[in-house]
C-alpha cells in the first residue's frame, strides 16, 4: 500500500514538473535558497558539533550533573538530557538525529528513543521568532507566548507519559557495549579525536544534504498545491501548510484571513511540522529503527493541544 501511495505522489510530482516547468523551477530554487541561506549555516555547525560531543562523550559528565538536578521533573536518562535540550534550543531535525545516534551507538534504549524523539524535534525558536512572527505575521511581540504554546504541549506530554508509564531500569538507559569501551581504550587519543571529527563533518554534511533534497521536493509539491482551485483561503492555507511549513506560512500570511485564523493555522502547522518535516525526520531515524507511527501520533496530539492553547489565548485577549 505504501508503495502505491508513494508511486502516485511521485508520478503526480513528475507530471507537474513536466507540464509546469517554470513554476517547478521557481519552487525548487526557493527551496534550495532557503536551505543554503538559512538551514545550512544555522544547522551544519550544530550537526557537526553534536556528533562530536556525543561520539566523544564530552557531555557525559555535565549531562549526569544536570540529570541529578532534573530527574524528579524530567523522566529521562542522563543520555537523553542533551537531545531533549538540543531539540528545543537548536530546533528540528537535530533532536531526532541526536536521539537516533545515541540509539545506534547503544547508549540509549530504543524504547526511550521512541519516547524522546517525537517531543524534542521542534521548529527552532529563531525560526519562530524571526521568520514566522516577525517577517510573516508582523507580530514579534507574540514571541514569548507563542513559544510557550508550541513547546509546552510536547514537554508536558513527555513528562506525563513518563509519570504514567515509567521505563524499567534507569530510565531506559543502555550502557555502551564493553567491546566498544575496550576499543576506545586501545586507540590513541589523537587518532580517535581525528576520527571523530572526520566522522562528525561527514555526518553533518550528509544530514544537511538530505534535508536540502527533501526541502526542494516538498517546495515543488507545496507550489503545486497552491495551484489547486480552492475557493476557500482557509482550506488552501491549511493544505499548503500541512505539506511544507515555509511555503505554508507564506501562504497563510498572504491569505487575507483575519489575524486570529492566521495565528491558529500558523500554530497548528508549525507544531505539526508538515509532511516535509515527517519525511526529513524519517530519514534521520531510519537506521536506528525508531517508530515513525509513534512520532506522527505524538505530533498530531501536540498540534491539537497547541491549537487549543492558541484559541484560549486569542479568546482571553483584549
Amino acid at each position: 500500500m505504501k508503495k502505491i501511495i508513494y508511486s502516485i505522489i511521485l508520478s503526480i510530482l513528475a507530471l507537474y514538473i513536466l507540464f509546469s516547468p517554470a513554476d517547478a523551477i521557481k519552487a525548487a530554487s526557493y527551496g534550495l535558497l532557503l536551505w543554503y541561506s538559512k538551514m545550512l549555516p544555522t544547522l551544519l555547525p550544530f550537526a557537526i558539533l553534536s556528533y562530536i560531543f556525543v561520539a566523544a562523550g564530552l557531555l557525559d559528565r555535565p549531562c549526569k550533573v544536570l540529570h541529578r538536578c532534573l530527574k524528579g521533573i524530567l523522566p529521562v536518562s542522563s543520555e537523553g538530557i542533551y537531545p531533549l535540550f538540543a531539540g528545543f534550543l537548536f530546533g528540528f531535525p537535530l533532536g531526532s538525529r541526536i536521539t537516533a545516534q545515541l540509539v545506534e551507538e547503544g547508549r540509549m534504549s530504543a524504547v526511550q528513543g521512541n519516547r524522546l524523539f517525537p517531543v524534542c524535534n521542534n521548529i527552532s525558536p529563531v525560526f519562530i521568532s524571526g521568520f514566522i512572527l516577525s517577517a510573516s505575521l508582523k507580530r514579534p511581540e507574540l514571541t514569548g507566548i507563542t513559544l510557550l504554546i508550541l513547546y509546552g504541549p510536547p514537554l508536558a506530554f513527555f513528562i506525563l507519559q513518563g509519570k504514567l508509564f515509567p521505563l524499567k531500569g534507569q530510565a531506559g538507559e543502555n550502557p555502551v557495549p564493553a567491546r566498544s569501551l575496550l576499543q576506545k581504550k586501545a586507540a590513541s587519543r589523537s587518532q580517535i579525536n581525528f576520527k571523530i571529527i572526520d566522522a562528525g563533518i561527514m555526518s553533518g554534511f550528509e544530514t544537511l544534504t538530505k534535508l536540502g533534497g527533501y526541502i526542494m521536493l516538498f517546495a515543488i509539491l507545496a507550489q503545486m498545491t497552491t495551484s489547486l482551485p480552492f475557493g476557500n483561503p482557509f482550506l488552501k492555507s491549511l493544505l499548503v501548510g500541512v505539506t511544507e511549513i515555509t511555503n505554508g506560512i507564506a501562504c497563510i500570511s498572504g491569505s487575507g484571513l483575519p489575524f486570529a485564523r492566521k495565528y491558529l493555522l500558523t500554530v497548528f502547522c508549525t507544531a505539526f511540522g508538515g509532511l516535509s518535516g515527517l519525511a526529513q525526520t524519517a530519514s534521520m531515524v531510519r537506521a536506528a529503527g525508531l517508530s515513525m507511527a509513534a512520532y506522527i501520533r505524538t505530533r498530531v496530539l501536540c498540534s491539537l493541544a497547541s491549537t487549543a492553547l492558541a484559541l484560549l489565548f486569542l479568546s482571553a485577549g483584549p
